[in-house]
């Protein structure tokens, strides 16, 4: 993994330590009373030892369950302040998958399990190819739109209108069960670092629950709490 942007001290800290799979880092805890935008010493440290014990587990995960696909797995931190907790995977113009992360979200992280699960929930949205699958979704789904209304008589602004539309709805067709997916790979992944998958997930408890919305892009947080659960119980 390589460190692209970085707060002040993880750039030095990341990679200097990599623990052996299946040996549990310490349990800290960084808990705060409110959102916070900036990550206390302890926040630093524990994603510091996420990221390391996540490493080796992530890439080669990577490198058994796809073909081609590149591994080369770099680490962003957007450090705008001001932010919601986030987190996301994206692809560089190379092709080289981006896991990013905001200040936000590593400060309030209560646990380093927290930040072990939700690197191993980015990471695998890259390894099961969602992304090109999302864009595929997406391309038919205007495809499809564009020519509906275009039979129908429709000018070009409607028609781009529709096409839009029609990216949109596609986008999210499969979303739900890509968070799924995510969610089980991410958590064996997780155990599989040495660190509490089950733990790592009680994040979704301070998350507003989307419920089974139609067309919504993430499923009800129980059925991700399930599905966690399933995956710890198959490997405990």
């Amino acid at each position: 993994m390589r460190l692209i942007g970085a707060i002040v001290g993880l750039a030095l800290l990341a990679g200097c330590v990599v623990p052996s799979e299946g040996v549990s880092p310490p349990v800290q805890t960084a808990a705060q009373a409110t959102v916070q935008t900036e990550p206390s010493a302890l926040a630093k440290r524990n994603f510091v030892v996420a990221l390391n014990a996540m490493e080796p587990v992530v890439e080669r995960y990577c490198h058994a369950l796809t073909q081609r696909q590149n591994c080369d797995f770099q680490i962003a931190i957007d450090d705008r302040p001001n932010q919601s907790p986030n987190a996301f995977q994206t692809l560089d113009r190379q092709g080289r998958p981006v896991l990013a992360f905001n200040l936000a979200l590593i400060a309030n992280a209560e646990n380093v399990d927290e930040l072990a699960f939700v690197m191993g929930h980015e990471a695998a949205h890259h390894i099961m190819g969602h992304i090109p699958q999302q864009q595929q979704s997406a391309s038919q789904g205007a495809m499809l739109a564009g020519l509906l209304i275009a039979v129908g008589g429709g000018d070009e602004a409607a028609i781009l209108r529709a096409q839009e539309f029609g990216a949109s709805v596609g986008a999210r067709r499969f979303s739900k069960g890509f968070e799924l997916e995510a969610d089980a790979l991410g958590a064996e992944m997780t155990e599989k670092a040495g660190f509490d998958a089950l733990r790592g997930a009680a994040y979704f408890d301070r998350l507003p629950d989307p419920g089974d919305q139609f067309l919504g892009s993430h499923p009800p947080n129980a059925a991700r709490r399930a599905t966690v659960q399933k995956v710890v119980n198959s490997l405990r």
